[in-house]
């Protein structure tokens, strides 16, 4: 291994580690009372580290959106990607995004979407793009749902994504670590939002 290549895994080691830590601060403090000396504690390194990473508590902001962003696609996203049925994938998503949300990094965009409401600032407006993409995956596959008919007829497909969405996100933050309800119940809510029949609970079709 090279020099420059030891340098460059260190320097990446630096980063994540000032990201995650970060990203609880943010989750716990929100945004306007992050400290960034407490965030490079935390992390094992100095604030001159922090700083030699990112400009300011804005760019370190930014900079945890982004990377939330990026491992929920690589550990939600890949299971909705490997389903081929609409309902299907809308269901991994949801299953998925509660396995999620037992990280404590999981607040940090629900906390900084209110935290920046009504607000014309940088790290709301990246929220906001993350919330329209995901909004827009969403409603393709409602729309090809109901195109096929494994979802009832309802309100425009915009309208059950977003409200998808929030059930999801309302759901598992509020019942987060506590597996398997977590799941369980992330799960009930969102099929009754898609006008799905609910799934038995273990037993219940023994009994019956």
């Amino acid at each position: 291994m090279t020099v420059r290549r030891k340098q460059a895994d260190r320097r990446a080691h630096t980063r994540n580690a000032l990201l995650e830590a970060a990203a609880r601060g943010l989750s716990t403090y929100g945004y306007a009372t992050l400290s960034l000396e407490r965030v490079a504690g935390e992390a094992g390194y100095t604030r001159g580290a922090l700083y030699h990473l990112f400009a300011n508590k804005e760019d370190l902001a930014l900079a945890v959106v982004r990377w939330v962003e990026e491992t929920w696609r690589a550990e939600v996203g890949r299971l909705v990607a490997e389903q081929a049925d609409p309902v299907e994938a809308l269901m991994a998503m949801a299953r998925g995004h509660a396995v999620y949300c037992r990280r404590d990094i999981a607040r940090v965009l629900m906390t900084l979407r209110v935290e920046f409401a009504g607000q014309d600032h940088p790290v709301g407006q990246a929220i906001t793009e993350i919330l329209g993409r995901l909004v827009a995956d969403c409603t393709e596959l409602v729309a090809a749902a109901g195109a096929r008919g494994t979802i009832p007829a309802g309100p425009p497909p915009v309208e059950i994504a977003r409200a998808y969405l929030v059930v999801m996100e309302a759901v598992a933050i509020q019942f987060a670590g506590q597996a398997p309800y977590d799941v369980e119940l992330t799960e009930r809510a969102v099929r009754g939002v898609l006008g799905l029949p609910p799934v038995p609970s273990p037993g219940t079709e023994a009994r019956s």
